[in-house]
């Protein structure tokens, strides 16, 4: 085994044979030919992937594996690490999209060769200037030639630039506590507040892997900078491989160490640390950027906030993303109050919880521009708040209605920016004056200045809910199932066979949700919509991935996390949604199965529970092992006809309760906000 070949774990295994982690470990104890551990730790031992593969081939388990899996493990297994694998990566694609000749004649030569001779050859090549490093010697360079081979393949296959965000995706996937990472509807959201097309120049002080930057359109140049040096070439690879733009990115601090003290751009786009203590407020006392006076040591936020501005030309405009308490806490009210007084902050946009990292709180976005010299400071500020509309207080991360919040937004926006006022829309939005705001407190929380939205439309609405309500109980009542009457021979059971049986007697098909996004604009079917019994309510992670599963009419879903009994029968409504993650398809051969019978019989909790595994803090099914009698298709017929009904008593009873739910919270909403009178609610 050559010294420099790819690691993989038994996690890593099992997607290359498309197996279970449990066989990998029979694998293990029942053979003794299978490959040994090669590194790790004991109780998490890797192997070499090439023997892996070797062995898999061996017995028939794997004919070939998939390309784009085999660049994965071979990244994931790197003797220097991923990051290091990714940069190296990201240098190779840039060569091969810009010089692919020169690609092709250092492919062509042998591993030492190409090793030697690829260092010289992006070291001279003006592309790789976005990473500021100059370019690895070959010993180091030594250990990713095959990487480097696979990756070269994946392009020709994928596009340079397709490959490394999908590489660039899995590496992030796999170390979800590692980064904080601002999700694609907020980064696009910033995008365009912060001007859009006419932002020519754009700086992220905060970089991360550059997702906020690669939000904008059409910028001629963009600059990051992260204090973390694996992030700011990351990012910069990315950005370089993403389109024409100049790119320039620094790995250094941004308040301690600005690698841009002399830049002037149109837009600022951030999403920066919270609640720093130590961001540096000692020695940076009298650093000319605190225009606005100097931030308290708790108030690392207004820190950010004060650089951004700082490197804006006048008139440019900056997003930031920023906890809720930045808005209220005392200690910043002096600075508040002066961005207020210079017309320098512009708008406060409350936006729902979830919408990103931490998760747990509803963040906001601080729009700001830099007064030029004798401009007017604006006499009002545009308050928003978008974690009150519809879905969006509670959804959860996955559930967020980021089409209606960014539509709120803009739709507010637009306007104020234009003309320097807006429309109230009470409850969403309106335009403040800025005396009002200029207290003791100086408190720019959205929520406390917004009038209270007219509740659920006022008292012809709460009337329209509750006639729909009444019509949905007595429809309830129509669908409530029969007694049910005693079998006719109590304790007699039916042969069974198992799903993994009747796949490989190809009676039904099985397939895993979760890949990734090769057919844009497609809705999500998620496992929470699963389990609510609501219609597709996700999107397709941005980038390159395998092509989704799409839903047919007939096909059965069922989530494999947390041990619940849940299995739901697509219907035309539902049909051609992308399967999201956790779920699992069946899609049953229509002269062999009914899918009632099959989503019915799935759903039996002695069968969840006999197929269920607890190998970690939360059960998960193994669909395979679920059972179903063995049954004609016109007895299934039978049986499915029964569950269907047991499932549109089911749809009732969830819509009564959605509805009931809906007419308790207008009526205290219109009784406390004066929309309803007492006497309107009955008695």
């Amino acid at each position: 085994m050559p010294d420099n070949a790819a690691e993989v774990t038994a996690a890593g295994i099992a997607r290359l044979a498309g197996v279970g982690r449990a066989a990998v470990s029979n694998w293990r104890r029942r053979h003794a030919d299978f490959p040994k551990p090669v590194g790790g730790t004991e109780t998490s031992p890797s192997f070499a992937l090439p023997e892996v593969e070797q062995w898999l081939r061996d017995q028939g388990k794997l004919a070939e594996v998939p390309l784009r899996e085999r660049v994965w493990q071979q990244l994931s297994g790197h003797p220097a690490g991923a990051v290091t694998g990714l940069v190296h990566a990201g240098r190779a694609l840039l060569l091969v999209r810009d010089d692919p000749d020169e690609w092709r004649r250092l492919a062509a030569l042998s591993d030492a060769a190409m090793a030697e001779r690829l260092p010289k050859v992006l070291d001279e090549s003006v592309h790789s200037g976005p990473v500021n490093t100059p370019a690895p010697a070959p010993a180091d360079f030594a250990a990713s030639v095959p990487l480097l081979r696979g990756v070269g393949e994946l392009a020709a296959e994928l596009g340079a630039r397709q490959t490394f965000e999908f590489l660039l995706g899995r590496h992030l996937d796999a170390n979800p506590r590692q980064y904080t990472l601002t999700p694609p509807g907020p980064a696009e959201l910033m995008a365009a507040l912060a001007l859009g097309p006419q932002a020519a120049s754009v700086l992220d002080p905060a970089c991360g892997t550059g997702t906020l930057l690669r939000a904008v359109p059409h910028a001629e140049a963009v600059y990051g900078q992260d204090a973390d040096p694996e992030l700011a070439a990351l990012a910069g690879l990315r950005l370089a491989l993403h389109g024409p733009a100049e790119v320039r990115t620094a790995a250094a601090d941004s308040l301690r160490a600005d690698a841009f003290p002399d830049l002037a751009v149109d837009a600022v786009l951030c999403h920066p640390p919270f609640n720093e203590r130590n961001w540096g407020h000692d020695e940076l006392a009298y650093d000319p950027r605190w225009e606005y006076g100097l931030p308290a040591r708790t108030e690392s936020e207004l820190a950010w906030v004060q650089h951004a501005l700082a490197r804006l030309r006048e008139g440019g405009t900056a997003v930031l993303l920023m906890p809720p308490a930045a808005a209220s806490r005392r200690s910043g009210r002096r600075i508040r109050a002066g961005l207020l007084r210079r017309g320098a902050l512009r708008a406060v946009i409350a936006l729902p919880a979830g919408a990103a990292p931490p998760y747990g709180i509803p963040l906001q976005l601080w729009v700001l521009r830099r007064p030029g010299v004798g401009s007017h400071p604006a006499p009002e500020l545009l308050l928003v708040d978008a974690a009150g509309l519809p879905g969006g207080d509670g959804g959860g991360r996955d559930k967020l209605p980021w089409q209606a919040v960014q539509s709120a937004v803009l739709e507010a926006w637009a306007p104020f920016d234009r003309d320097g006022t807006a429309e109230e829309r009470p409850g969403v939005s309106r335009a403040v004056p800025v005396i009002e705001l200029l207290d003791d407190d100086v408190d720019l929380a959205p929520a406390r200045h917004l009038p209270p939205p007219a509740a659920a439309g006022g008292a012809d609405a709460l009337e329209a809910v509750r006639e729909e309500l009444g019509a949905t109980l007595r429809r309830t009542a129509e669908l409530t199932p029969p007694p049910a009457g005693p079998a006719p021979h109590p304790g007699a059971r039916l042969p069974l066979t198992t799903v993994g049986e009747l796949a490989r007697a190809g009676a039904l098909v099985l397939r895993s949700g979760g890949a990734g996004a090769s057919a844009p604009g497609v809705p999500v079917l998620t496992e929470q919509d699963v389990l609510s019994g609501t219609a597709p309510s996700g999107a397709l992670p941005d980038g390159p991935a395998e092509e989704p599963v799409l839903t047919e009419a007939g096909d059965v879903v069922v989530p494999v996390l947390g041990g619940g009994t849940v299995a739901r029968v697509v219907d035309a409504a539902t049909a051609g949604a992308a399967l999201g993650r956790n779920l699992q398809l069946l899609r049953p051969a229509p002269a062999a199965l009914d899918p009632w019978f099959l989503a019915g019989f799935l759903r039996g909790t002695a069968n969840n529970r006999q197929a269920s595994s607890y190998a970690t803090t939360a059960s998960r099914l193994d669909v395979r092992r679920l059972q179903l009698p063995r049954l004609p298709l016109a007895e299934q017929a039978r049986y499915g006809e029964r569950f269907r009904a047991l499932a549109a008593f089911e749809d009732a009873l969830r819509l009564a309760g959605r509805l009931g739910e809906q007419l308790v919270q207008g009526l205290h909403d219109g009784l406390t906000d004066g929309v309803v009178r007492p006497e309107q609610t009955g008695g």
